[in-house]
């Protein structure tokens, strides 16, 4: 469309992908960020010759355009997208927009928990096999911008809630949902049901030559089925039940029975990645190599030669038969609960930092049956006092995480496990998930 004025909200990883594709294909573009723009990105704009602004957002500037795309982290509820919604100006996530200019297929996964430990699982067996493979989405580089500058012939995506909102016409070739729980809820006006129905568009415009991949143990996800037409051909998976068409788990195998005529068994010591959530990744990574029809030694291969993702449920250190694992990156209390939930009892968790409404309920049975003590790890810990002071005999309050690990050394005896998984975000001591990890990781190394 020629003269077409493309103006871009927010100018993070996405929003320079965007603008970089945009540009590419022969738009007028305006980049806006209502806050400060990172050296990188404005040193980027700066060189494609790119007009931009930073800490603001002036309306005259982007009331004008003809299509907006917005970063996924500015709610709906912003006067800038209410003036454009008012005006009728079409607001779209980057996914949608990049994936007009490719004719790559795409793998979407997403869910509250496990999604970028799936993604990463994904990508490795398709990488493997010696498919021309991209890594995208809330993970690594702009989707925009590597279909700006890449030619790959398949993207793994992983995707929020946020960016699935802002897709319209967008189809995933190949669709995985892990689970559904409670998380950003204030993005949903505090209804599960919004959020669920925010989760199901990543079936949306799917055909029945696609493929729809779901967890048939999670109740939340079988609810919201109920609600959505899905066109696909559906293959779920269950550690519960053996299912036809899918994924299970039988004693200590999975097996799965895509192709009938060609199937895989799989033992769970086998994985690299441990622990209940992953044999749920596992499998729904193995479901679509299946249906890709790799080869089963190379899914095997994949599966047991995957490094863990930093800070998520990583193996620091075993230290006086002492095990120190780096959950850093659960923010919220469901992460929390998947890390109790596949870590051996006697467990001493370092857990807090900034609250965003956490409701504390779900971690009280795991934390009566596995958690020995509790070491806050920051500013206000008055919440996690109240919601476990009758479930455990101590719990400690440290300000850094040098601090913590040296309470928790000494709390710990031999068997024991030492989790900092905190269901809090990040910012009241720490930059953000990942210099918490770090100096989390440093201070076990001191010990």
């Amino acid at each position: 469309m020629e003269g077409k004025r493309i103006v871009i909200l927010g100018a993070g990883e996405s929003g320079i992908g965007a603008a970089m594709l945009a540009q590419k294909q022969g738009f007028e573009v305006f980049v806006s960020d209502f806050g400060a723009i990172a050296d990188r990105y404005k040193a980027t704009l700066i060189e494609l010759n790119i007009a931009f602004e930073e800490k603001q957002h002036t309306e005259t500037l982007i009331l004008n355009a003809d299509e907006v795309i917005k970063s996924p982290g500015i709610p709906d509820t912003v006067a800038i997208i209410k003036g454009l919604k008012k005006k009728n100006i079409p607001v779209i996530s980057e996914i949608e927009f990049a994936k007009r200019y490719t004719t790559a297929k795409t793998i979407c996964i997403t869910g509250s928990n496990g999604k970028t430990t799936t993604t990463m699982l994904t990508y490795h067996i398709l990488k493997k096999a010696g498919l021309n493979v991209g890594l995208a989405g809330n993970i690594g580089h702009s989707f925009a911008a590597q279909v700006a500058t890449e030619n790959f012939d398949w993207y793994v995506l992983e995707i929020s809630s946020f960016m699935l909102d802002d897709m319209f016409d967008f189809k995933a070739d190949i669709a995985i949902l892990l689970n559904i729980t409670p998380d950003h809820l204030d993005r949903y006006d505090y209804k599960m049901a919004n959020y669920a129905a925010s989760k199901m568009r990543i079936t949306r415009n799917q055909k029945p030559e696609d493929h729809f991949i779901y967890c048939a143990d999670d109740e939340e996800t079988l609810k919201a089925l109920k609600n959505v037409k899905v066109n696909a051909t559906q293959s779920p998976f269950s550690i519960r039940k053996k299912l036809e068409g899918g994924a299970y788990l039988e004693g200590n195998n999975i097996h799965i029975n895509i192709n009938p005529l060609d199937p895989l068994t799989m033992s769970i010591s086998e994985l690299a990645l441990q622990g209940k959530h992953n044999i749920y990744n596992s499998m729904a990574s193995g479901i679509v190599a299946k249906v890709l029809d790799i080869r089963n030694a190379t899914i095997r291969e994949s599966m047991g030669d995957i490094k863990n993702i930093e800070h998520r449920l990583e193996h620091v250190a075993k230290i006086s038969g002492v095990d120190y694992i780096n959950d850093s990156k659960a923010t919220n209390v469901n992460s929390t609960w998947y890390a109790l939930e596949s870590v051996n009892p006697e467990v001493i968790l370092i857990m807090g930092g900034v609250d965003k409404g956490n409701d504390y309920d779900m971690l009280k049975d795991l934390v009566k049956q596995k958690v020995k003590a509790i070491v806050c790890l920051g500013k206000n810990n008055k919440r996690i006092h109240e919601a476990f002071e009758n479930d455990v005999e101590v719990i400690v309050n440290t300000f850094s995480a040098h601090e913590a690990v040296q309470v928790a050394y000494h709390l710990a005896t031999k068997g024991n496990t030492v989790l900092l998984s905190p269901a809090c975000a990040s910012f009241d001591l720490f930059r953000n998930y990942e210099d918490r990890g770090n100096q989390f990781k440093m201070a076990v190394k001191e010990l």
